[in-house]
């Protein structure tokens, strides 16, 4: 796929996610946090952003002006937690959703990885993107969890090899396009870096490549009526099985968000449905150890 076409489909993309209001991606962690697993609390640390390639127009004209063609980066924030110990560890970025990284997922606990919150929100001056996405934001939301994976790399405690990305809602979006197989290199980053797996609650899966290249868990609810759980089963069906296996899980009778007990009665939310569920909420988590566990043993 050339660059010109991979952009395209990324407009196309944004098209998908503007008409679906770009989704509410619930900072909900609480549900996989283990109060048993010793942790430092939350540690705001900030890294860059990883920038996009220099096209060969911008490489010449820079050059013409005497300057070293550069790609431009952002500085951007996280909320950093590891267990106990040297480590080396397997490590998780967490991807908010588009209503940004509320307070109480600063600081929690985790089973036994070292975790990183990503914020791509604050330093950009964004409050919230879920009525409205800005052109680029999935794109630039991609090389901030590049960055965060290159960040967590480079961290002594951590193993380079076994760091993956979970996301939420819009997050999971991204998290899908961090998995898909994209032929033109989009981010000055090395080209063995990539997340070890991803897992997506709730996402808009039509944003992702019909290939993927690392293992994923989607898991939606029945009667989201935001990001439709008919989205992602007409997406197995085009990818039918190509690339790294896919698991989609679509848990009966349930909404948007429905792992956030901040919605046990249900609410309406721009016109949509909000409802925690507790069977699928846990049965959700039980379904993301499992799954990282797979993923990370080999």
């Amino acid at each position: 796929m050339s660059l010109l076409r991979w952009l395209r489909s990324e407009a196309e993309g944004r098209k998908m996610v503007t008409r679906a209001k770009a989704c509410l991606g619930v900072a909900v962690f609480v549900a996989y946090l283990s109060t048993n697993a010793a942790t430092l609390a939350g540690e705001l640390v900030r890294f860059e952003s990883a920038p996009v390639h220099v096209g060969q127009l911008q490489q010449r004209l820079a050059r013409e002006r005497g300057e070293t063609p550069k790609a431009a980066s952002e500085r951007i924030e996280g909320y950093l937690s590891k267990p106990e110990g040297d480590g080396p560890f397997s490590a998780i970025v967490y991807l908010h959703g588009c209503d940004g990284l509320s307070e109480g997922a600063r600081t929690y606990n985790a089973r036994g990885y070292v975790s990183l919150m990503l914020d791509s929100f604050a330093t950009r001056g964004i409050k919230n993107a879920c009525t409205q996405v800005t052109p680029g934001l999935l794109l630039t939301r991609q090389g901030d969890a590049l960055g965060a994976l290159s960040y967590l790399s480079n961290l002594p405690f951590v193993d380079s090899q076994r760091i993956a990305v979970i996301g939420y809602s819009q997050g999971a979006m991204v998290a899908l396009q961090l998995a898909s197989n994209h032929q033109a290199e989009i981010f000055d980053v090395p080209r063995d870096r990539k997340f070890k797996a991803a897992v997506a609650y709730y996402p808009l899966c039509g944003v992702a490549s019909e290939e993927l290249i690392v293992p994923a868990l989607i898991m939606i609810g029945e009667l989201d009526d935001w990001t439709p759980a008919t989205d992602c089963e007409r997406w197995m069906k085009r990818r039918a099985d190509r690339g790294a296996p896919v698991k989609l899980i679509v848990y009966p009778g349930a909404y948007h968000a429905f792992n956030s007990p901040a919605f046990a009665d249900g609410r309406e939310y721009l016109g949509h449905w909000l409802k925690y569920d507790p069977t699928a909420a846990a049965q959700s988590v039980q379904e993301m150890r499992s799954f990282l566990a797979a993923q990370f043993s080999h």
